[in-house]
């Protein structure tokens, strides 16, 4: 089976990392074409040995990637094409029906409440979303909070399949020795109370409260591990509260583990998620979280992720301010990161393709 996976760009994103994280589990031949840019995932999915082909796509409205695709598509006979991302799912969907694919499987990753992939919802984006969709032939949702948003837009029950996101906990497990070296390859003492913030520098996410919260925290430095839109906003926002040399700007890393291991909580104060990949890493990593909104916390069974705490944005400096008045406190992984293990994912999907192609039993 030849799977081809169609992403919208390669930067260091949660879905991307997502990608990154599923392929060497897959037994599939699998392939990569990405939409538009390169960056540090691309780097890496090649390094591991998996193709990846660049579209170079020039902006939303450059029909001819379409073109580009399919012929790739085409050329090279996959079994399945499997699409991330909201451009990726509309512009690979229309390539794959054009290629003849005999199965086209889109995972949705970003739908939030009002927003996709940081774009406030409107009318035509819904619409035309809608159009690409029944172009497949089944949605995956990355969690029951996306299946029923999918749901709520009009997509049909009978075509959405729930597979949670894949962690490799053993990735993300603690290691004293890396977290030494770590800080001090980012020149911060042992002594220093890291508050982490894992995710695109964009509105949604909230990382102005965690600068807020930092000036009466004397101690305290916060380690942003990502990019985006509002960085420069940020930079501003800590040199207005006297905090700028307590915040690393730690840029999109291949590495997200290594920066937990330096962490002493991971601060997670999004007003929007569609699953929160980077709590249960955060977890896998043994560091307690304080979050808003996680549906990968919130879609489990009580107790599933006892260091995962529920914070209001107006208590989050209260709790921070706790936690750094008492020693470092690394947790044993729970049971969250055992439901989520990269490998029960690609498991599902591996099976929801042979379905698809006829190969497997329809009922799961």
């Amino acid at each position: 089976m030849k799977v081809l996976h169609v992403i919208t760009g390669l930067a260091a994103g949660g879905a991307e990392q997502q990608l990154r994280s599923l392929l060497p589990y897959l037994r599939a031949r699998c392939e990569v074409a990405v939409l538009t840019g390169h960056g540090v995932v691309a780097d890496a999915i090649e390094r591991a040995g998996v193709p990846v082909h660049h579209v170079g796509m020039r902006g939303n409205r450059d029909l001819r990637a379409v073109g580009r695709l399919a012929r790739l598509m085409r050329g090279r006979r996959y079994d399945v094409v499997h699409t991330h991302l909201y451009r990726a799912c509309v512009y690979g969907r229309l390539a794959a029906r054009l290629a003849n694919v005999p199965a086209i499987v889109a995972t949705e990753h970003s739908i939030g409440r009002e927003h996709v992939e940081g774009r406030r919802l409107t009318r035509s984006i819904r619409a035309l979303y809608l159009a690409s969709e029944l172009l497949g032939h089944l949605t995956v949702a990355v969690s029951p909070t996306v299946a029923d948003r999918l749901s709520r837009w009009g997509v049909p029950r009978s075509r959405i399949v729930v597979v949670p996101n894949g962690v490799d906990g053993a990735a993300f497990g603690f290691d004293a020795a890396l977290r030494r070296r770590t800080r001090e390859r980012l020149g911060l003492p042992e002594s220093a109370f890291v508050i982490g913030g894992v995710g695109r520098l964009e509105p949604s996410k909230r990382f102005d409260t965690l600068i807020r919260a930092l000036p009466p925290l004397e101690h305290a430095v916060l380690l942003l591990v990502g990019s985006g839109s509002c960085e420069p906003r940020l930079r501003e926002l800590a040199r207005e509260a006297g905090a700028e040399h307590r915040v690393i700007f730690a840029g999109e890393s291949p590495d997200v583990g290594a920066l937990m291991s330096a962490m002493d909580v991971l601060a997670a104060p999004s007003v929007e998620e569609t699953f929160g990949v980077a709590v249960v890493e955060a977890l896998a990593s043994g560091l307690p979280v304080l979050y808003d909104t996680c549906p990968a916390v919130e879609d489990l069974p009580p107790g599933s992720a006892p260091g995962a705490r529920r914070v209001a944005a107006d208590r989050l400096a209260a709790e921070l301010s706790g936690l750094a008045a008492r020693p470092p406190l690394r947790l044993p992984p729970p049971e969250a990161v055992r439901l989520y293990d990269v490998r029960r994912q690609a498991d599902q999907l591996e099976r929801l393709y042979l379905r698809l192609l006829g190969a497997a039993p329809t009922e799961e």
